[in-house]
């Protein structure tokens, strides 16, 4: 079963049209409303959780929860509550999702850190967590700027006496729209789509050092792309370093693979295709040799 976990901020389209235009599977959710703040705040984050409430039900077919944080800048608070939740779900074998686009950077953060914490303590769980954010297509705050500034133009003319009743209509109408779709969709509007979907995955950082051996795995897996199998990493890696290719250097492959794989640093992900595991870098991995690959080859030491 997938539980997504969706910080209740100011925002609508954020928190559910990625998981409707990307298909999602979405069995439960838990929605998370922030008590802090001005009355007319605390009320509006409330009417958008009670909205996406239903519509997460009604187009996606999920069970929801809500529960309220209480001060939404507590941040050891939050990081409690959320590695309460996120546990108590992975405990009962569900799948857990974490969207981290709305509500306060001390909520989001905390989230995100509970999320990474827990993948290190459980190893096994490693791929049943996922922590992710959507890109809008459009902040409102800039138009209701803008709005306000058109607005104050045509009062400094109405004060002089120097205004048509069609530009008053004209301002009228168009704050009216802003504000119905203020209050319908909150503060950002639409789920921008970045290299075919709308979430961005936030992978997890290994905590620990990198071996030079295993750099050398990670540079090859870099250059190559992906292999159909462990053996054909090896027999790669024997060619560029010169060395003959014996069952001791494959076997020495195999172990340095695994200790990069899900169940040790996450540098790692390999899929079964038959007797042997197709092996690339995961999106951290991809990551580690980006930003490794500019200061060098990274295999002195």
């Amino acid at each position: 079963m997938q539980t997504h976990i969706v910080p209740v901020g100011f925002d609508y389209d954020r928190l559910i049209a990625p998981l409707v235009r990307d298909q999602f599977d979405v069995d439960h959710v838990i929605l998370l409303e922030g008590a802090v703040g001005s009355e007319a705040n605390v009320e509006y984050s409330r009417n958008l959780s009670e909205k996406l409430e239903k519509d997460f039900r009604n187009l996606l077919g999920a069970s929801t929860e809500r529960f309220v944080i209480a001060d939404v800048y507590d941040y050891d608070a939050a990081f409690t509550q959320a590695y309460d939740l996120i546990n108590a779900e992975l405990d009962d074998d569900n799948e857990v999702w974490v969207n981290v686009s709305a509500m306060p950077r001390t909520v989001s953060f905390a989230f995100a850190t509970a999320a990474h914490s827990i993948m290190v303590e459980r190893e096994g769980d490693r791929d049943q967590i996922h922590t992710y954010y959507t890109v809008p297509e459009k902040y409102l705050e800039t138009e209701l700027a803008e709005e306000l500034r058109r607005q104050i133009d045509l009062l400094a003319d109405v004060r002089d006496g120097d205004v048509d009743d069609g530009r008053v209509d004209e301002r009228l109408e168009s704050a009216r729209d802003l504000l119905a779709e203020f209050d319908e969709r909150g503060t950002t509007i639409g789920a921008k789509e970045i290299d075919g979907d709308h979430i961005v995955e936030l992978p997890v950082a290994s905590f620990s050092n990198v071996k030079p051996f295993e750099e050398l795995i990670l540079y090859k897996l870099g250059e190559h792309g992906e292999f159909e199998s462990v053996s054909e990493l090896a027999e790669a890696l024997a060619d560029e370093l010169n060395e003959e290719y014996t069952d001791s250097f494959r076997s020495k492959v195999i172990y340095n693979v695994d200790r990069l794989g899900p169940g040790g640093k996450g540098y790692i992900e390999q899929e079964a295709g038959g007797k042997s595991y197709r092996t690339r870098l995961s999106r951290i991995g991809e990551l580690w040799v980006n930003s490794h690959s500019n200061g060098g080859d990274g295999l002195d030491g």
